[in-house]
């Protein structure tokens, strides 16, 4: 059993918790929190579980690190902390571990990561010997792993499009939410997500793995943004109210031109309420899908509901990131010590869960 620490319990700590422990390689040894009020709490408690699994909280960041895990994920959001997020990542590397994360986007494809995201880590790699395999679901599996194998169905290849169309008002991080996306703010607002250069930062590391797994050069990486605004104010149940006149919607696509054409495209439709831009592209059901179009002949188009936490969309894709990274760390732990991505490491089937009951 590899000895195995979840650092963070909030949406995806939670799902990582209940990974670890269902997997049959991997034994839950310690669970870090930052809030002083969980630490002592049962790991199996603060997962939602509805029982307990013997593993105390705690929030002594260096006396669990100095037991020397074998493995760390990293669940902490580093969306508004990357520096915090990346120190902590680095301590836990050079302590030896192997870590999974989703948190830094630059490190998803660590070939085009920033010197200042990149150098830290392989430092650190080289000082005690740990390594790191960063990833999502979008960014993550359902614009590398999922189109990449699509694609191989295909005759001939057009244009691979890759689709995250949700209702955010599932989505449990009111600060990401009304601030970096900008949902709920007036129409001049500028909200980060949206800022010129930074859906290339987070989204281009995927276009550029797709391209460099299809064997083709890109051109350069292109960015186009639509917003909508409330026609009405709306209540939601998670999220609570958004204005009439602010920002109910965005559209985005960041693309990689091969041969002067957008060929590789990556599209998040998202809304605030189902109700703004109901001429965009939709879910089949419910609130939110991702979604892999293969142009070319054939046509082939694939979409992946997930859902958890009481049929909540937004927890299931949580669910579906952590279960690549835990998926993963069996792996690492047997690979050498190194910096990791999507392409290195296989996505595997289920081996030892077909049947196994939640711990």
């Amino acid at each position: 059993m590899i000895p195995t620490v979840v650092w963070g319990t909030g949406n995806v700590g939670r799902a990582a918790i209940r990974a670890v422990a269902a997997h049959p390689a991997l034994e839950l040894t310690a669970v870090i929190v930052h809030d002083p009020a969980k630490a002592g709490r049962d790991a199996g408690e603060l997962a939602g579980l509805g029982h307990l699994l013997g593993v105390a909280a705690s929030d002594d960041t260096e006396a669990v690190l100095a037991a020397r895990p074998a493995a760390v994920v990293y669940a902490a959001s580093g969306d508004t902390r990357p520096d915090d997020a990346l120190a902590d990542i680095t301590r836990a590397v050079a302590a030896g571990a192997v870590v999974v994360s989703p948190a830094l986007y630059p490190l998803y494809d660590h070939r085009s990561a920033p010197p200042e995201f990149r150098d830290p880590v392989l430092a650190a790699i080289a000082s005690g010997g740990g390594s790191l395999f960063a990833s999502g679901v979008d960014p993550g599996w359902g614009n590398d792993v999922l189109p990449l194998l699509i694609s191989g169905l295909g005759t001939t290849v057009d244009v691979i499009r890759c689709q995250e169309i949700f209702d955010y008002s599932t989505y449990d991080q009111p600060d990401s939410v009304r601030y970096l996306v900008g949902m709920g703010q007036p129409m001049d607002f500028e909200p980060m997500m949206l800022v010129p250069s930074v859906p290339t930062m987070v989204w281009g590391g995927q276009i550029r793995m797709m391209a460099r797994a299809l064997g083709v050069e890109l051109d350069g990486i292109r960015e186009t943004s639509a917003r909508r605004a409330l026609d009405t104010a709306v209540t939601t149940p998670t999220m609570g109210e958004f204005e009439a006149g602010t920002q109910g919607a965005i559209r985005f696509e960041v693309q990689g031109i091969v041969e002067g054409e957008a060929r590789l495209v990556i599209e998040h439709v998202t809304r605030i309420h189902p109700s703004c831009a109901p001429d965009w592209p939709q879910p089949p059901d419910g609130s939110g899908a991702h979604r892999v179009i293969i142009e070319g002949r054939p046509r082939i188009e694939v979409t992946i509901e997930a859902t958890d936490e009481g049929e909540n969309r937004s927890a299931g894709g949580n669910a579906t990131a952590v279960g690549r990274l835990v998926g993963a760390i069996d792996w690492l732990v047997d690979a050498p010590p190194g910096l990791y991505d999507a392409l290195d490491v296989p996505l595997r089937p289920a081996v030892g869960k077909l049947g196994r009951k939640q711990p």
